[in-house]
Order: structure tokens, then sequence, then C-alpha cells
């Protein structure tokens, strides 16, 4: 399952904090340290093995009529289910031909029930455990902050301080 793309917003939030961080006053490096915030959410997520800021996903998996975990943490909705067929035509499902669930733990559930001509099943689901970068947790953000910072300081390639990943351990 590939990550959507981050929200304009969140990156431009990421980077204002990062620019504090480093006490960047103007706006000549913007787009260098967006990019560097959008790696770093990146990487937050895949270290925690959650999303971050709230966004649709699409996973794609075989047809099972056992319940399968999404394979995104943070899921907050499961908004669409639909069978593909061997070509890759979407095949709707009727709302009593699949099952979906969510956990505790921020996971998405999903069973078809009746798959039909369906060989996979394509989920589409919100996740996220903020909706904005303002409802990230602090010790999420802040890691996300200092990590920026570190790509934007130490360009030839010196190891993350280890305060990101002491923020971001679960």
């Amino acid at each position: 399952m590939d990550a959507p793309p981050f929200p304009a917003a969140a990156l431009e939030a990421a980077r204002d904090a990062a620019k504090a961080q480093l006490r960047i006053a103007g706006d000549g490096e913007d787009a260098l340290i967006e990019g560097y915030a959008a790696s770093a959410l990146a990487l937050c997520e895949a270290f925690t093995g959650r999303a971050t800021i709230a966004r649709e996903w699409r996973a794609v998996m075989p047809v099972s009529r056992a319940w399968q975990a999404i394979e995104v943490a943070g899921v907050c909705a499961i908004t669409a289910v639909a069978g593909l067929s061997a070509d890759g035509d979407t095949i709707a499902f009727s709302p009593d031909a699949y099952a979906v669930d969510l956990d505790a733990e921020g996971l998405g559930w999903v069973r078809v029930i009746a798959p039909g001509a369906a060989g996979r099943v394509a989920v589409t689901c919100m996740a996220g455990i903020a909706e904005d970068w303002s409802g990230l947790p602090a010790p999420i953000a802040q890691g996300v902050v200092l990590l920026i910072a570190h790509l934007f300081e130490a360009r030839e390639g010196a190891s993350p301080p280890a305060a990101v990943s002491a923020l971001w351990w679960p």
C-alpha cells in the first residue's frame, strides 16, 4: 500500500514549526524545508506504524472470507469496499457482500462474504491520528520538527538525533 501525499496545509505548518526551531525568518528555503517535512512525516509513519495526518488511503488485497487487516494503522473510517476483477475492473459490492470493523488499536478490518467474480478487493479508508498538524500529539510533532531541522542542518547524511526516536517510541 502506497502512502498518499500529505496535505499541503500540514506540510506548511510543519515547515513553519521547523523554521521557528531553526530560527529562519525568510522564505528562501521554504520549498526545501517542505520537502524535508514530507520526508520526516513519512519516516514518522514508518517508525510508528501509524498514519499521522488524516487522509484517504486505498488498499488492494486478495478476496478472503477471513478477516484481513488494512495495512495502515490509525484508521478512523472505512469509506468504500469494492471488488476487482482479474482485469482490474471495479465490481460493486452490495452492503451485505462484505463486513468491516475498526478495533481499539486503530486497525481497520475487512472480510468479503460474497465475492462474486472478484479476485481482489479494494478498500478505501480514512486514516490518521490527527485531522491536521495542530492535532498531532506533542511528542510526534516535536520529533518531526527535530528531524526536519536535522535534515536541514546535516546534509551530509549524519544520523538523526536520538531524541527523535525517543519522542516517537510507542
